[in-house]
Parts: C-alpha cells; structure tokens; sequence
C-alpha cells in the first residue's frame, strides 16, 4: 500500500455532524466514577479465534488467540458516559488528527479530558477481562492511546443513497445468481493496516441497529480474507492487531460510527514488547507519544536489568561460575531492544503530519498477495468467510 503525503484536513472545533443518538442531560447521566459492578455488562469469554485458525503460524504473536467474536462489554450507562467525553468541545476541538488510513480520529484525550473513559480502562477488573480474553496478562499500552476513537459520518441523504444503491446491486447480483459484498471492500473507513500495538480492544459506541456491513476484514496466512462480524453498540472485539493485517469495512444503514480502540502490551517485562510507532507517529503529539513511549520502555529495560542482577548476585553467592553465553545473549537482547526505540524515535522534522506509509505492514507470500488482490478485484463470486 503505497501512501501519498496527505496532510490532515483543517481541524474545526464545531461538529458539522448529528451523532444519531440523543445525548441524555448531563444530569440524567450523573458524573459518578467507573463502577465495575454499574458499569460492566461481561458475562462469560466469547469464543476466540486462534492464530493457527487464520492459518498463521501459532507462535507468530505474543498469545495463541487471534481475535474474538462480539461481546458484551459495557451497560448502555456506561457507553453514554463515554460518548458525552468523546465528543465534548473540548476533545473535538483539540484532539482531532486525520491521515491517509482514516479521515477522523480522537487521540490523546483520556487523561486530560475524559476522566471517566480513563478510568474505564485502567480499572483492575477491565484489565482482567480483556487480559481473560487475549489469554494472556495486558496492561494499557501508554495513556496517550487509551480510547482511541475512529469516527464516520454520512448525512441523511447520503446514508439513503448508498441504501437505494445497495439495495439495487443485490436485487441485480440475485437475478444473476451471484453472491458477494462488493461495496465493503470499496471505501473502508480504515484502510488495511497491522496496529502499532500488540492487542487492541474495538468497542462500539453507536448504535448498529440498523447497519449493514461494518465487519473488520482481516488477511489470513495464506492471503484470503476473513471477516468477522461488528460488535454491536456497548459491545467489544479483541484483536492481536499488530500480526494480522486487517481493515474496518464501511458500513452502510446508519448515518454515524463511532469505535473506540484501546491499546494493550503485556503486563510482564520478559515477554517480548513488538511496539512501533510506524501509524501513530503522524497522528499524535510526539512529545507526549516519545515521552510515554520512552518511559514504559525503559521501564521495562530498568525491570529487566533488575532481574538479571538478582540472578548474577545469587549465583556468585552460591559459588557457581558466570554463565557466560547467558549473559552476553542477555545483553545482545537488550541491545536490540534499545536499537529498536531509537528507530521508532524518528526525529520530529522527519515525520510528516498524516503520512502513514506501509513499513508497518507484515511481509507476505507473494503468492497470497496475489491470491488476495485477485480476490478483491473480481469482488469475489464466493461469498467470504465470516466469524
């Protein structure tokens, strides 16, 4: 995916959109904190989709589970809560970025104006369920990509338009006896991408009713497409987004989509950490973005030493020899380590504002590449596969 040098179109702090649910009055809503037992609507783990499902090998990530199916996530209280800190004033007019991938997107706002979404997913039984899910142990990334949000928007008459189209493409495809989705593949409101972070959790914050499409299409090991069906409003997926490429689909039906993703890294300092800031560092902040970055980072590094210290100290107490090799593939990895947050630092004049290019795409079988252009380009007669 070869991206041009688009600049983010003009920020304006006045919403020129309706959001198609009625905001209830601050005071119906209340401003009491997150309360898990209010707040949360998780029951049980959804069915999850493992690495090896999607035809990739099992150990390509830092967990087996790929992706999950829709769940229950958070009450309808919970979701209106979010909704009125998303898109207050003051998150729209000072947090606004747009790129090549994706035309409207909120970043960087939780921990200054949105108290209550940052307090949803640094709470100790949020953390648990999602960690429950990804099978294995997560922390937020950074708080500058907690409730990330992705926003499309149509009007009325467009919203209909699209309808009357589609509706006119399936009554043809059927008196044709063809099957497919071919306006999905058309203009996905994110085009295919792999996360910059190791999981992410995609929650719904609007209603989907009514919608038609809106699936998140990913590519498989062997270069088919995949696609697993939209969370409805309150509900989330979890996704082990940066090894699998993967796109949100439009969907037609509804005049607003709104998503809110949230950023995840392992809780343990041992296990690897893949983080690049390759489709982040064009839509943030990089002082705030390099500062997080560089401190959780080197947190980890700091966590690491202490723990190989603790080892080296113990072994001389107990009169054993350094284990040599041990030590040195010990300071190899670090090095690397280090190597790797210098390269994600780009210096501030050399990222360009909304570029994202397709360095942070996974190297693919040339052939599975084929097979998949092949696919989207004859609007595949077969319908896809679909979770």
């Amino acid at each position: 995916m070869a991206a041009a040098a688009v600049l983010p179109a003009p920020v304006d702090a006045k919403r020129n959109w309706t959001p198609i649910i009625a905001a209830p009055a601050v005071s119906s809503l209340g401003n009491d904190d997150f309360d898990p037992k209010r707040h949360l609507a998780f029951k049980e783990v959804p069915k999850v989709y493992t690495m090896k499902d999607i035809g990739l090998p099992e150990d390509t990530g830092i967990s087996p589970v790929a992706v999950s199916e829709p769940f229950p996530l958070f009450t309808e209280e919970a979701v209106m809560r979010m909704r009125q800190e998303v898109l207050s004033p003051e998150v729209l007019g000072n947090c606004q970025y747009s790129s090549n991938l994706a035309q409207c997107q909120l970043r960087g706002f939780a921990n200054k104006y949105a108290p209550f979404v940052y307090d949803v997913w640094k709470n100790p039984e949020t953390l648990a369920i999602i960690s429950k899910v990804a099978g294995i142990d997560l922390v937020t990334e950074m708080d500058f990509e907690i409730g990330h949000i992705n926003i499309s928007v149509k009007s009325e008459a467009e919203k209909e338009e699209e309808l009357q189209a589609f509706n006119d493409r399936a009554q043809y495809e059927a008196d044709e006896g063809i099957a497919g989705c071919p306006w999905e593949d058309d203009k996905p409101i994110v085009d295919w991408h792999t996360d910059s972070y190791p999981f992410v959790c995609v929650t719904m914050l609007s209603d989907c009713t009514t919608m038609i499409g809106g699936e998140t299409a990913l590519r498989t090991g062997t270069g088919e497409i995949m696609k697993v069906r939209g969370p409805q409003m309150g509900c989330a997926v979890v996704l082990q987004g940066r090894y699998i490429e993967h796109q949100a689909l439009r969907a037609l039906g509804t005049a607003e989509r709104i998503s809110m993703v949230t950023s995840f890294r392992p809780r343990c300092a041992t296990v690897r950490d893949d983080t690049v800031l390759t489709t982040v560092r064009p839509i943030s902040n990089l002082s705030e973005l390099y500062n997080q970055f560089s401190e959780y980072r080197l947190e980890i590094l700091e966590e690491r030493i202490r723990q190989q210290l603790k080892e080296l100290r113990e072994a001389n107490s107990a009169g054993r020899k350094v284990a040599t090799r041990k030590l040195k593939a010990f300071f190899e990895e670090q090095e690397k380590f280090l190597a790797h947050m210098n390269r994600e630092m780009v210096d501030d004049e050399e990222v360009v504002r909304g570029n994202i290019d397709d360095s942070h795409l996974l190297k693919r079988n040339p052939v599975a590449v084929e097979t998949a252009v092949k696919s989207v380009e004859a609007k595949s007669k077969k319908r896809p596969r679909r979770f």
